[in-house]
């Protein structure tokens, strides 16, 4: 009973986090202004009318970054001179203008220090109050050269050229005239103020701003002035984009945005995604395409920052190569169903703490059932079994009940992807112990085809039981919190070895593997007559390449894994997307589903029980496997959900083909005996 209402309550809570993915579904396509700006002068073309033929194509937003007064001098706005080089060319005789040689003379220009003036007043104002914002009165001083007024700045001129000095508002002019959005991206100030923040923001103000995406190691304000920051963005109502990870997990650290988000709300921010640069240029126009569609899917990406290719696809040019790798990606996006323009943000979603309290309080009785199917003791003893369910509920709910419960919710969460897998292939071994299939299991023969139809019927209950886990799972940590990946689910290893454990013992607690005849022996003692056997070398090499096999499932499990994946790994894996809503992971559907189908059959086929065992320990691969999906909580419900059900029909089907040929094999080799 305690199960089945902890079970409603997860549903209930999948369902709402359903309503809530449901309703994120527009993504903003943005591209870096200066790459646009340099393919047109690389090819040779209009730039007005290159950002026009790249908003057709399905760009939103252009990304703007500080600009540095190496981009100004180099564009022609500003002309940025090293006082030595003023005076090296007064003395080769170089300087020609009276003016700058007479400043020379009277000692004003002081080698060491970076004198501006401007090609045009509006650059020119433009540059001087970003300078005196950034560096201060006391680095920036002005001085009349005739007419002129020229800017002194106490730097380093290497370092003053590479500077960021701010957004420029001449690009934000042309972002905002040819019809697109604006991704700020701004850098933070050393040792920044208020003031510097206020005037960051009043920059932007009068422009369609989609998302603010700050550019280094810090947000703005860090790490002192955060609220300042924060207040900012709540007055404007901006969106705050934080970057995926290169790792594809979690977000690229900056300082201070784990404060900055907590103080706007989870609600205002995005997901940023960009393919790595030293990627994007190994990778065919089609697979990057498709790397954002199923970006966009499966990791709540929301800002897909897409990178300008370099070089030129067969047969196109560069800006035709770009054109269609934009509009290509579009395309692929309004077929999945998503819109293009702002990103769209999460609700800030949190779940009831008393359905939350349903939830945990079935992991606790799941728990004291696990421990009622493999101790004769405590299945004996039904008043400890309801002291124990009362403690553990107890000492799970309180914590929820009382505001809190973070590690008691990733403690039920962890003994859900481990338990109810365990539990549903548990529930398959005693049909063959107890009485409900007794006279099942004392048939003589059945043919091939009731073995394959026992054996896919088992696999489709078993696998809908352990959904109860993943369902479970998803009710123990979904909020907007973990769609965001603010906070992960860490026990994703142990999720692939833990129900391995829980079904062996409980196997070897029903079944002697080493003398079939001998019944009650239980699984310690088992264990230890398994460690005293011989074994001769063929064996050890069987059990060393079966342990390596483990290892590298173990390894490829999990947000990451950093094992390489082969080129017919690949294709298989491309071509299961597009036959499927969702990709079959392939420890279900070539490894787990078709194992347990031949489990059952080795089970009616009274096989010896040893190869039972082995069977059902990989069988459990595809159960734990399902449920495991649900902890990459980035991931759309519905679609861990149907990655499940996809997996069942063609694994079952690739073990009933598995069982069909060792059937037939056998029979041939049983006509050859008798021949």
């Amino acid at each position: 009973m305690a199960i089945a209402a902890g079970l409603i309550a997860s549903l209930v809570i999948a369902g709402q986090r359903h309503a809530v993915e449901i309703h994120n579904s527009q993504v903003d396509m943005a591209m870096d202004f200066d790459s646009i700006k340099n393919l047109s002068e690389r090819e040779g073309l209009d730039f007005q009318e290159t950002l026009q033929q790249f908003k057709d194509a399905g760009i939103t937003s252009l990304a703007i970054y500080d600009t540095t007064f190496e981009k100004l001098t180099r564009a022609g706005k500003v002309i940025a001179v090293f006082g030595a080089d003023i005076i090296s060319n007064y003395h080769s005789g170089a300087l020609n203008d009276y003016l700058w040689r007479e400043a020379v003379e009277a000692g004003v220009i002081d080698a060491t220090r970076v004198y501006i003036i401007g090609r045009t007043l509006e650059s020119y104002n433009a540059a001087k109050a970003d300078l005196f914002l950034r560096y201060g009165e006391n680095r920036v001083k002005s001085f009349a050269l005739g007419e002129i007024e020229v800017l002194e700045v106490k730097a380093q001129f290497g370092a003053f050229m590479a500077a960021p000095l701010g957004i420029d508002k001449e690009e934000l002019e042309i972002a905002k005239n040819a019809g697109f959005m604006i991704l700020a991206r701004p850098k933070n100030f050393s040792q920044c103020t208020p003031e510097q923040i206020q005037a960051v923001f009043a920059k932007l103000e009068d422009y369609p701003i989609s998302e603010i995406v700050f550019d280094g190691p810090e947000i703005l304000g860090a790490p002192n002035h955060i609220d300042a920051t924060a207040e900012e963005f709540k007055n404007h109502g901006y969106t705050l984009g934080l970057i995926e990870h290169t790792s594809q997990l979690q977000f690229y650290n900056q300082t201070g945005m784990f404060e900055l988000a907590e103080r706007i709300g989870y609600d205002e921010i995005a997901r940023l995604y960009a393919i790595p640069k030293d990627e994007q240029p190994k990778l065919l126009i089609d697979t990057a395409v498709n790397r954002w569609a199923t970006t966009d899917h499966e990791r709540n990406i929301r800002i897909n920052l897409l990178r300008t290719y370099d070089k030129p696809a067969p047969g196109l040019t560069l800006l035709e190569t770009n054109l269609k790798y934009v509009r290509d990606t579009a395309e692929l996006l309004k077929a999945k169903g998503y819109t293009l323009g702002l990103a769209d943000t999460f609700d800030n979603y949190f779940p009831s703490k008393f359905l939350r309290v349903f939830v945990v309080i079935g992991v606790a009785a799941a728990a004291v059932l696990y421990l009622s199917l493999i101790s004769y003791r405590v299945n004996a003893n039904k008043n400890f079994q309801l002291i124990l369910f009362l403690i553990l509920a107890i000492i799970f709910a309180v914590p929820i009940l009382m505001g809190g419960g973070g590690k008691v919710r990733i403690l039920a969460a962890l003994m859900s992807a481990n338990l109810f897998p365990a539990l549903a292939v548990i529930w398959q071994l005693d049909k063959f112990r107890f009485a409900r299939f007794k006279s099942f299991a004392e048939e003589s023969e059945f043919s091939t085809v009731q073995i394959i139809l026992a054996g896919i019927i088992a696999l489709f209950v078993t696998s809908l039981l352990s959904m109860t886990g993943a369902a479970y799972l998803s009710g123990a940590l979904s909020d907007v919190k973990f769609f965001l990946e603010f906070e992960i689910f860490r026990g994703i290893k142990l999720t692939f070895v833990l129900p391995l454990i829980l079904v062996a013992i409980a196997f070897l607690q029903r079944f002697n593997i080493l003398d079939e005849a001998q019944k009650n022996i239980s699984a310690f003692e088992q264990l230890k007559a398994i460690l005293n056997l011989n074994v001769t070398v063929k064996y050890l090499l069987a059990g060393v390449f079966v342990l390596l096999a483990f290892v590298v499932l173990i390894a490829r499990s999990g947000h990451t894994s950093g094992m390489p994946v082969s080129g017919l790994e690949i294709k298989i894996r491309a071509m299961l997307e597009h036959m499927f809503y969702a990709r079959p992971r392939s420890k279900e559907i070539f490894i787990g589903h078709p194992a347990f189908v031949m489990a059952i059959a080795a089970f009616l086929q009274k096989f010896p029980k040893s190869i039972c065992f082995v069977l059902t320990i990989v069988a459990t691969i595809g159960q734990s496997s399902m449920v495991e999906t649900f902890a990459h909580m980035r991931t759309p419900i519905f679609m861990s959900f149907m990655r499940g059900v996809d997996g069942v029909l063609p694994g079952a089907l690739i073990g009933a083909v598995l069982v069909l040929f060792l059937n037939f094999a056998a029979s041939f080799r049983n006509l050859g005996d008798k021949a």
